[in-house]
């Protein structure tokens, strides 16, 4: 969708690999697709297509360019964060990658695509707003696991088992179809989202316990003042007696 942004409009045809994100097999050499992506592709009024099984050719056309970003970009790079990266990447794209000469082509690609744009067929007025429903198991943190990274449930969640739908920008938390929680999509991985009033997680509750219990002072027992008398007595007794 992003993609489709940034270029202006959707080609007509798109080549993917055959991952189970896209294919999901062939049955009498009829290619079955995801129906989120075909969902996706009657959206924006395109046509998927599949690489052939066991040709690398096609295959290289996908992952070509992903090594060519690998070598050229990554490598001996530094990044801050996301958005360092993503302003090393622009600066990239305008100084290297679109104004280089291409090697099959041999034409420069920032004007081969400006030829080629009026060919793209025009963005559709609505976002595309598919869902994702997956179901996902509860952890003792009160947190769900969606694309590595980790979202709060709230208490007053029953079911170990929850329902979660993943759209472009939101997560979705429901129990028995009710709704329990919106979360932004966060970006990353090993990050989590906790909205207010959400439990805390348990190794949180287990060090606040700790961190609680030795700040206490050390418990002292009490006793009726006569025991203290008696004590002084005999303390008293036993200097006379040395």
């Amino acid at each position: 969708m992003e993609a489709f942004e940034h270029l202006g409009g959707v080609p007509h045809e798109i080549l993917y690999d055959r991952m189970k994100a896209a294919v999901l097999g062939e049955v009498e050499k009829h290619i079955i697709y995801n129906v989120k992506l075909v969902s996706f592709a009657q959206h924006y009024s395109f046509v998927p297509r599949a690489c052939k099984a066991y040709r690398a050719k096609t295959k290289g056309k996908v992952e070509r360019p992903y090594r060519y970003i690998r070598q050229d970009f990554f490598l001996a790079r530094r990044f801050q964060n996301l958005g360092d990266l993503n302003l090393q990447l622009r600066h990239w794209l305008d100084t290297v990658a679109n104004v280089r000469l291409h090697g099959t082509t041999q034409r420069v690609v920032r004007q081969h695509f400006e030829e080629e744009r009026p060919a793209l067929r025009l963005l559709p007025a609505g976002m595309f707003n598919g869902v994702i429903r997956l179901e996902r198991r509860v952890s003792h943190d009160g947190l769900v696991s969606v694309g590595g990274n980790y979202y709060s449930v709230p208490d007053r969640a029953r079911k170990r088992t929850l329902e979660v739908h993943t759209l472009a920008h939101e997560i979705r938390i429901y129990e028995d179809q009710a709704l329990l929680a919106i979360h932004p999509v966060l970006e990353g991985r090993r990050r989590t989202s906790l909205l207010p009033g959400y439990r805390r997680s348990h190794q949180h509750s287990k060090q606040v316990s700790q961190a609680t219990a030795q700040e206490l002072p050390p418990t002292v027992a009490r006793r009726p003042l006569s025991s203290y008398d008696q004590v002084a007595r005999r303390l008293a007794g036993t200097r006379r007696s040395t």
